[in-house]
């Protein structure tokens, strides 16, 4: 394993002065934070480095939190479909339907100022990042929200969502057998309980929504262990967190009928690609999740590994949108998602206040992490694969494939380096 401290040379004065906008940004009035972030440093094709020491970090202090998640790499094996089957794969109906991968070693970038002070492992490995892909489809709900294709967070979700038409071009058997046993359309939302369903609630995952897609049953994901509550028990939508990927692939079906063309494309030309992300990566969903789209053939991507698929990536296009994050959407004077919608997705939802939107862990009370600030986030998925964002420090972390249990070790090491 090897890991780089940066040591490229820059001038004095342009340092102190990145240095004091950091100081002072978050407390700017927002004229001024626009004004701020337009001399603020975004990276180009290349990401620019700087040593610890130009950013205000101890190199030796942040040479041992490095180390110790170097020791502390996930203990799971490296090959993902052993992985699955001994994990989610034994859940009911727990088949991978999605492309899985195996994993690189365990891997980092640190971001301070806006610049690389250090990276380690092969952060340009192409990998899958499991969750954090919820993130990405909470942006894209976003920016139909920022498009006014989706006019307010607490309308019911079922009144932007029309039956939908699963592409199936060699169906088998009679037709007679299925006259009268279902509709040739999927309507996910149109149940009395589904319909009581806002956007709000399906982001911040407390919606319980009902149902069976893409041959997984919403109760068969981390089943409860009374089989009896299984197909019968039901929370007011609003009440009760339980992260489910059955539903949030139905809030990523949701989103793909509101905008009319592949996720993908839309986090790509809105997001991916204003931000300099990298040519490869993919999102991926189900072999089973194709739907048949104002006569074409589009794929409704998952929200997550769970199953497999999702967001396969490498952990600088992981770091570049956390750093978008960090600028609360903005990207060099480019607002490409709204203030108004990141300081949502940071907003502690009801009955779980260490959780905004999917997939923005919060740190509400120092719960998530002590050693962390409150203000400061993480977008999450296993593995760990996690990116960490910290704006009192002014800092993003990429870290791939650690002991969960370590995170918040790791926090303290790198948070003690700083001078």
């Amino acid at each position: 394993m090897i890991y780089r401290l940066h040591i490229t040379s820059y001038f004095k004065h342009g340092v102190v002065l990145v240095m004091l906008l950091s100081i002072s940004f978050q407390a700017l009035p927002q004229k001024s934070r626009r004004e701020a972030t337009s001399r603020r440093y975004y990276p180009g094709a290349d990401w620019e480095k700087k040593t610890p020491e130009q950013s205000g970090v101890d190199a030796a202090l942040l040479r041992k939190a490095i180390d110790f998640a170097i020791a502390n790499e996930a203990t799971a094996p490296k090959d993902l479909k052993l992985n699955h089957y001994r994990s989610f794969g034994r859940e009911p109906f727990g088949d991978a339907i999605g492309p899985l991968k195996d994993r690189g070693e365990q891997t980092g970038i640190i971001i301070r100022n806006g610049y690389v002070i250090a990276e380690w492992g092969d952060p340009h490995r192409i990998d899958i990042t499991n969750s954090v892909t919820k993130s990405f489809v909470s942006t894209v709900v976003g920016l139909a929200f920022d498009r006014k294709l989706i006019h307010h967070l607490d309308d019911q979700v079922y009144k932007y969502v029309p039956p939908v038409l699963i592409y199936n071009p060699y169906p088998t058997g009679n037709k007679a057998d299925a006259f009268s046993a279902q509709s040739d359309l999927m309507d996910p939302f149109n149940t009395a309980h589904n319909k009581l369903i806002t956007w709000r609630q399906m982001l911040q995952q407390n919606s319980d929504w009902e149902g069976t897609l893409w041959g997984k049953p919403d109760w068969a994901d981390r089943p409860s262990n009374d089989y009896k509550e299984w197909t019968t028990k039901r929370n007011e939508p609003g009440t009760v967190y339980e992260y489910n990927d059955t539903r949030v692939n139905a809030l990523a079906l949701a989103a793909l009928s509101v905008w009319r063309k592949p996720l993908p494309d839309v986090l790509k030309e809105e997001v991916m690609d204003p931000i300099g992300a990298s040519n490869t990566w993919r999102w991926y969903g189900y072999e089973n999740s194709w739907i048949v789209l104002d006569g074409k053939i589009v794929q409704s991507v998952s929200g997550g590994g769970h199953w497999g698929g999702g967001m396969i990536l490498n952990a600088y296009d992981m770091a570049r949108f956390g750093y978008l994050t960090l600028n609360n959407g903005n990207w060099n004077g480019r607002q490409l998602v709204s203030e108004e919608w990141n300081k949502l997705a940071q907003t502690p939802s009801s009955p779980h206040p260490n959780y905004g939107f999917m997939n923005w862990f919060l740190n509400t009370n120092k719960k998530q992490w002590p050693s962390a600030p409150a203000q400061a986030y993480g977008h999450v998925g296993n593995g760990t694969n996690l990116i960490y964002v910290d704006p009192v420090n002014d800092l993003v972390v990429v870290l791939r494939w650690i002991e969960d249990s370590q995170i918040d070790e790791f926090l303290r090491l790198l948070l003690a380096a700083y001078k």
